[in-house]
């Protein structure tokens, strides 16, 4: 008798969630409707479990960070070219994590792209509202909060503008764009695709290939911008800004304002990777670790609630086009004997599938390994 009351109580409580749920999608204005509501606790949908509490993630040690690697001198010779791409490869082994100063892209161009960002999530309920969808196939633009809102553990303290070229090909026409951001989105975009490119190229001499190995298996023709926003948290303690995970992409380039609370799991502990004004972040995506052969390490990482903001975050996903015949796996010249395929070969398709399948939180990349896997395929 008293295993099936603990059932039916379990049951009345997933009931209660996807209920909580719902009504917080349906009312279409986010973890910004909240505070804006003046809520001075936060919804049970965005409690963690107990055991995900245990460790304290506002305290991190302060002797170690993220490489910071200067690009002022890439393509200037062929010494400093080299010794930037040995600098690129020990922290994407390592790290999986490294800052880039002198960049080449402008300080107001960065700037401008933290302000319409911060204006269109501080803007006027009902235009957010239109745009508001969980359709992230067939269309360009939309605001929500917790992209895998119904499949995670508990909800993020976050919504987000997301805009993407994954499953729709050519680019986005400024005039889907809200009025706010049609000017600065563009640029912004076309300056990380650049910026994206010369990375992609260090990386494959890093890795002994032609400089246009990876540019050339066509990652940067399906990308995707999510320009979070992360209102202050009553109960920061409680919950997170975004779940740890490990992004799908091959890279992901991330620009953040001065709040801080980006944190990546390093030798067991988690390290903030503090802000450096200008600055912007890059890390390998599983797309890269499995065509690397684990060469390169796609790392776990989170966003820690906080009590003041709004922090302002906004990565941009080079992903490769989701429609894309191509077949991707394990780079043939990085296997041999000694060394061989760890991961099975992926079409976008199947590996972006596979992503919106999944909580956040779930490590995807063990999905596409040789080994036998949980699922069975």
């Amino acid at each position: 008798m008293s295993s099936q009351i603990t059932m039916n109580e379990t049951q009345t409580s997933t009931n209660d969630r996807i209920n909580n749920l719902k009504a917080f999608d349906e009312e279409k204005t986010g973890v910004k409707g909240l505070v804006d509501a003046g809520s001075t606790s936060i919804p049970n949908i965005f409690v963690r479990p107990l055991e995900d509490r245990t460790k304290d993630l506002s305290t991190s040690p302060d002797n170690i960070s993220v490489p910071i690697i200067d690009f002022a001198h890439v393509g200037q010779n062929i010494d400093q070219t080299a010794e930037i791409v040995k600098e690129i490869m020990m922290a994407s082994k390592k790290w999986g994590f490294f800052q880039v100063v002198n960049h080449g892209i402008p300080l107001e161009v960065l700037e401008n792209m933290i302000e319409v960002t911060r204006m269109f999530h501080e803007h006027d309920v009902e235009s957010k509202k239109k745009l508001y969808s969980r359709d992230f196939q067939s269309k360009r633009v939309t605001y929500f909060s917790s992209h895998d809102l119904y499949n995670s553990k508990a909800a993020d303290w976050r919504d987000t503008l997301y805009v993407t070229t994954l499953f729709t090909a050519g680019e986005v026409d400024p005039q889907e764009l809200p009025t706010i951001c049609k000017d600065v989105i563009p640029e912004y975009v076309n300056h990380i695709l650049e910026l994206g490119d010369r990375i992609l190229m260090l990386l494959s001499m890093g890795l002994g290939l032609e400089p246009n190995y990876l540019g050339d298996l066509e990652c940067s023709r399906g990308w995707a911008l999510a320009c979070h926003y992360y209102p202050p948290c009553p109960e920061p303690q409680l919950t997170l800004g975004t779940s740890g995970h490990a992004d799908v992409s091959f890279i992901t380039i991330l620009l953040q304002d001065q709040i801080g609370g980006l944190q990546v799991l390093h030798e067991n502990q988690w390290v903030n990777i503090e802000p450096i004004s200008g600055a912007l972040i890059v890390n390998i995506g599983n797309a890269l670790q499995i065509i690397s052969n684990d060469m390169l390490k796609s790392i776990y990482h989170i966003v820690i609630a906080k009590s003041v903001g709004p922090r302002i975050s906004i990565p941009l996903f080079i992903n490769g086009y989701f429609k894309s015949k191509k077949i991707y796996g394990p780079i043939k010249e990085l296997t041999s004997v000694e060394n061989p395929p760890i991961y099975r070969e992926f079409t976008i398709e199947k590996l972006l599938t596979y992503f919106y399948s999944k909580s956040l939180d779930d490590l995807g990349i063990d999905h596409f390994k040789l080994q036998p896997y949980k699922d069975g395929n």
